[in-house]
């Protein structure tokens, strides 16, 4: 049996991510002028961090728009893998902020230049408001799918980003000591660095096919062997298609008499419904087979 709503949690959540970007998008621009101008490394590095996150936005747009699209005979499951490759483009591009920051920290470690402490302070004050203005358009959906997830994890740290800058700000401003611009900066990267390790693990988790998070197949099984007319399962297998799209396949012995009951049907809506109320997996596919069939299955099948 098989259940089917290929509509993706990023999709529905379009709009969220558009004001996003604007809002990112805008305030990436502007603290680029404004680190360039101030000689901030901490206000590049906020801004560098929010243009990887601006790209990362509209990949996930795309990625959205591209998921959206029906199945077809070519792609069975249409685009829905689109948001997970997007995902990964957004955690390398989030890891190659983070080393470049670095490497251009430790070079102006021994010489640090000259920062106009008040453009950097304002500048990086807008961009914090407008952080959390994107922080809280994003909040009520940032749990349902990685692409939201990972745009939620990034604007809040580009908010801490920004509160970073504005202490460095004041500090310099007050004592004058202009390592605290670089300061700042290696600790932006190292607020991305683990955020993007993060979520590159949860790409890599659903590209290899995994067993979805949180999902015990031994306890599915015994779920499933609980249903009426059940002998036993076996080849089952679980992963993850797109974010919120969990995926579920089993063979399944059934008892001879079952089947010339003719209640096949009935077994099938039997375990659909176990899976799905019980584990929140709706799509799910099931091969029923008489007792003694697993002997002529091919070697390899658990």
């Amino acid at each position: 049996m098989h259940t089917h709503d290929h509509g993706t949690a990023t999709g529905r959540n379009r709009g969220r991510l558009l004001v996003a970007l604007a809002v990112t998008a805008s305030v990436a621009l502007v603290q680029v002028v404004g680190g360039v101008l101030s000689g901030s490394l901490a206000l590049l590095a906020d801004a560098g961090h929010m243009a990887v996150d601006s790209l990362g936005l509209t990949v996930a747009l795309g990625a959205a728009v591209l998921a959206a699209r029906p199945a077809t005979a070519l792609r069975s499951y249409g685009w829905q893998r689109a948001e997970v490759l997007a995902a990964l483009v957004n955690g390398l591009l989030l890891l190659g902020v983070a080393v470049w920051v670095v490497v251009e920290a430790v070079r102006r470690w021994d010489a640090p230049p000259e920062v106009a402490t008040g453009l950097m302070l304002g500048t990086a004050v807008l961009g914090g408001l407008a952080n959390l203005l994107a922080l809280l358009v994003l909040r009520p959906a940032h749990q349902q799918s990685l692409n939201l997830r990972g745009a939620y994890l990034e604007v809040l740290a580009d908010l801490v980003g920004s509160v970073l800058v504005v202490v460095a700000a004041l500090v310099i401003w007050a004592t004058g000591w202009t390592r605290a611009d670089v300061v700042a900066s290696l600790l932006v990267a190292a607020l991305v660095l683990p955020r993007a390790w993060s979520l590159l693990g949860e790409v890599v988790h659903v590209l290899l096919e995994a067993t979805p998070r949180g999902l015990d197949l031994d306890v599915v099984r015994e779920h499933l062997r609980e249903v009426p007319a059940v002998v036993d399962v076996h080849d089952l297998h679980a992963w993850t298609i797109t974010s919120g799209s969990p995926a579920l396949s089993a063979h399944v012995v059934v008892d001879p008499t079952c089947v010339a009951r003719g209640d096949v049907g009935q077994v099938l809506d039997a375990l659909a419904r176990c899976v799905a109320e019980h584990f929140d997996v709706e799509h799910s596919t099931f091969q029923l087979e008489p007792v003694g069939h697993r002997e002529h299955e091919a070697v390899g099948h658990a």
